[in-house]
């Protein structure tokens, strides 16, 4: 090439997807996955209920199924779910201050890029891979954080996010993902409340990443972006692919708060819709599909059982891993991911696990040979040793060290063998060394 074309790259990469690599290479050899690695209900055996199965077969026969959309989305859905904020009472939008993406990622990234460069969004620590790399790809530059904290629950501090938002002028926006992924971490109103209060007193916007906000379970309680925004303007980002489930779907959209109190604001939103223009529109059927599957009388049935199944999983997994030497681990609340955490210290560079197979075996000592983080080296051998495929906790930006795994399994039975591996090759992995 004449020149080099390439984008500069940050260095990071979406391990969450990345390392199905390493497992296909392993299956190609005989290794049985078990794959922890990403939020796929349908993958872990979910299966789809008869009465949604018939809604998309009903759309399907109507032609209004396979034209476009309008770019900001079906009219007859953003007026639905415009009627569903605002029967809250707390904040009123219409159908206008909704946009429909191709799915979250979608969204995020039109988000992200629509911030001038000098800009940034201040996020979680660890943070959503998605977020992550979106931000840091429009600014070239590592992302401004502020830490959750294993050792409290997984609660944000609070602290630190206004000592970061007040010294850093560059910062225009506080990102928060309620339910946390990768913690489970539900945010109580009043940090939430707190957080608000920041963006109010600095002037600056609200990113709130709301993917999760019916998955909520273990007695604990939150309040959406609407009940607590009062005059700041945020986006609360939200989607069908792990409510209904249905990530096949690439649907998710923004609701816009607030646009028309301030006008930095709304030409940022404007910027936003003028991407989304290019595309022309999102995909027509899912959209069509929410009315009619969140207004559904099983579908409220349908979701308190999944609820009742996640909140087992994550009492089986908490229960077996809580007294377990080396790790910290917090009881998941919201979403369905358990991260676990390593005690400072533990992990080394000689530590291994027992992998009988010798291609297998030769292929994970060429991964571990170069320099990797500490974490990332136990998931490798975890993965030769068991098949067992888990996401290393540094590639969500963190310098914490562990892991995070799904709470999507179907078998109760095959789940717990699972965890109970686990917990068997994080001892035997971190005393291999002694």
């Amino acid at each position: 090439m004449r020149f080099d074309i390439a984008k500069s790259g940050s260095g990071l990469v979406y391990e969450i997807r990345n390392i199905v690599n390493v497992a296909k290479q392993l299956k190609q050899s005989g290794v049985e996955v078990v794959w922890e690695n990403i939020g796929d209900p349908v993958q872990k055996g979910e299966k789809i209920p008869d009465w949604m199965r018939e809604v998309l077969a009903d759309l399907l026969r109507e032609d209004s199924t396979y034209g476009d959309s309008p770019t900001k989305g079906m009219d007859a859905t953003r007026v639905f779910l415009a009627e569903r904020v605002n029967r809250r009472g707390k904040v009123q939008i219409t159908p206008e201050d909704i946009i429909f993406f191709n799915g979250l990622g979608d969204a995020i990234a039109r988000a992200y890029s629509a911030i001038r460069l000098e800009v940034r969004i201040i996020m979680p620590e660890p943070t959503y891979s998605t977020h992550l790399l979106a931000e840091v790809h429009h600014a070239s530059f590592p992302p401004n954080t502020y830490r959750m904290n294993p050792y409290c629950d997984w609660s944000p501090d609070i602290n630190e996010l206004e000592r970061k938002v007040k010294s850093h002028k560059a910062i225009v926006g506080i990102l928060v993902i309620n339910p946390d992924n990768p913690t489970g971490y539900v945010y109580p109103e009043e940090t939430l409340a707190r957080i608000v209060d920041i963006a109010r007193r600095y002037d600056l916007f609200l990113i709130f990443d709301e993917t999760y906000q019916n998955i909520i379970y273990n007695g604990k309680k939150t309040v959406p972006l609407s009940d607590i925004i009062g005059d700041v303007p945020g986006i609360s980002m939200k989607g069908i692919s792990k409510e209904f489930p249905w990530p096949g779907s690439r649907c998710g959209w923004m609701e816009i708060y607030n646009a028309d109190k301030d006008q930095a604001f709304a030409r940022y939103i404007d910027a936003i819709l003028t991407q989304k223009m290019s595309e022309v529109c999102s995909t027509t059927l899912p959209q069509m599909a929410i009315p009619r599957i969140m207004g559904h009388p099983e579908y409220e049935s349908c979701l308190a059982e999944r609820l009742r199944h996640y909140e087992k999983l994550s009492n089986i997994a908490y229960g077996i891993l809580k007294d377990l030497p080396y790790v910290m681990v917090n009881r998941t609340c919201g979403a369905f991911y358990m991260t676990i955490v390593f005690n400072e210290a533990v992990l080394n560079s000689r530590q291994t696990l027992p992998i009988a197979q010798e291609d297998v075996r030769g292929y994970i000592e060429r991964l571990v040979a170069e320099p990797i983080e500490s974490d990332k080296r136990f998931v490798y051998y975890l993965l030769g040793a068991t098949g067992i495929c888990v996401i290393p906790l540094t590639s969500f930006f963190t310098d914490i060290p562990g892991f995070r795994m799904t709470l999507l399994e179907r078998d109760e039975t095959k789940f717990e063998q699972v965890v109970r591996t686990l917990g068997e090759k994080i001892v035997q992995y971190v005393e291999s060394a002694r």
